[in-house]
């Protein structure tokens, strides 16, 4: 299926129909070349759209003033609503059970305070241990807030011992040992770290068959998998845009609310401006009247400078389909694998699944020494990628703007490393 050699990389790029995508992004310059960019797990590239974009919105600011709120070629008034339609193809949601607002961890807080209500029986959070450090801090704090021990109140599922992956038979297991004081659950949809995909359906399921909320931050899974979050019954999920949606540094957070609480104007949030139906906002009268969707826990004024370059990024999201490009990415993922699996000057372990089904774009390369070495040496020749400790070099071919030469190119540097 694959060979190790250039020439198979580049055959296969040549067939490749998602190939054109990598010329709406600017790269990194390394010696007067593109660098090769497996960073998008942290920060995808800058789409070239994004600077007429952004002209555009200051244009209508600088010509309208306040006019455009209305008047705006986006109108103001109205800016996250640009973003339901290819969300909810990339989430896999309908278009009301998407908006955008705020950022990450922002969002978290916000979804929790509506979401996560402690009684004496039934006050537990359930997460993987080894989150990224935000959702840590977020629930351990959420907890605090009601008054509660986090070593009680917070259950931290952890891979068996000598194993470095958690499985989802170890989180189901756990989730019915604890239904009776399960308020709810926080996976990451993607492990930061590992790279595992959780088995949301799945975990969504039991979940709710013991009572408890099913949450899910999707930092990593978010325009990397396809995701199916209405069919699979998930009460909320919040999410990055700065990864895989290549939203620009700090860009605007989503969210996802399942439709039977978006339809529930009673259902309890904090309550802002921006939340309040369209309908009766301008009455300026008091007693806040939720939005019928996603965008009724919207709280401040459309953030439309923090929100452009998600919105230039999506248009080139809505070329194609997620679908296409997890095929991609599969295909540069399993080759990436294929060449590392060659390798023998190197000791080191993919801790990422080697099931295509419980992975992305990323690979986590554990280095048991050497990591910061190999780490500084690949940064030297021009390929952008991130270190975690301890000896883990994560690479992450995004199908949008990867091509099977920049994995060949990581290997062959790999391959001639002593």
């Amino acid at each position: 299926m694959f060979n190790a050699t250039l020439s198979f990389a580049q055959q296969k790029d040549a067939q490749d129909e998602l190939r054109k995508f990598s010329n709406e992004f600017y790269f990194p310059q390394h010696n007067n070349r593109n660098a090769i960019y497996f960073c998008g797990n942290s920060l995808g590239l800058q789409p070239k759209n994004v600077a007429s974009a952004i002209q555009q919105e200051l244009k209508d600011w600088q010509n309208l003033g306040v006019g455009g709120y209305l008047h705006a070629k986006n109108p103001w008034l109205y800016y996250q609503h640009n973003f339901s339609q290819p969300l909810a193809g990339i989430v896999g949601s309908k278009e009301k059970e998407v908006t955008v607002m705020n950022t990450l961890t922002v969002n978290l807080h916000l979804i929790l305070l509506s979401f996560y209500h402690p009684t004496k029986n039934r006050f537990k959070i359930m997460m993987e241990a080894g989150a990224f450090p935000s959702d840590q801090y977020a629930i351990e704090t959420q907890v605090r807030f009601y008054g509660l021990d986090p070593d009680e109140a917070i259950i931290e599922i952890t891979p068996r011992d000598g194993e470095k992956l958690i499985g989802d038979e170890d989180i189901l297991a756990a989730i019915e040992k604890n239904k009776e004081s399960l308020a709810l659950i926080l996976f990451g949809g993607i492990n930061y770290y590992s790279g595992q995909v959780f088995d949301m359906k799945e975990i969504t399921g039991a979940a709710h068959r013991a009572g408890a909320i099913a949450g899910f931050d999707l930092a990593h899974a978010v325009g990397n998998i396809p995701l199916q979050l209405h069919d699979w019954d998930i009460d909320f999920a919040v999410w990055c845009s700065y990864k895989y949606l290549n939203g620009g540094p700090g860009a605007v957070g989503g969210a996802y609310v399942h439709e039977r609480y978006t339809q529930n104007k009673d259902h309890i949030r904090l309550a802002g401006w921006w939340g309040n139906d369209e309908k009766t906002r301008f009455k300026m009268e008091k007693g806040f009247v939720a939005k019928p969707d996603a965008s009724g826990w919207n709280i401040s004024t459309a953030q439309v400078f923090n929100m452009v370059s998600l919105k230039a990024s999506l248009e080139i999201f809505e070329q194609t389909d997620i679908q296409s490009l997890r095929v991609k990415s599969e295909e540069l993922t399993a080759y990436l694998e294929f060449l590392l699996n060659s390798l023998d000057n190197l000791d080191f372990e993919i801790i990422t699944p080697a099931d295509k089904e419980k992975r992305g774009a990323q690979l986590s390369l554990f280095f048991k020494e050497d990591g910061k070495a190999i780490h500084q040496k690949m940064i030297d020749d021009g390929i952008v990628l991130d270190y975690r400790e301890p000896g883990v070099i994560r690479v992450a071919p995004a199908p949008l703007y990867n091509s099977f030469e920049d994995v060949y190119r990581f290997y062959e540097i790999l391959k001639n490393f002593k």
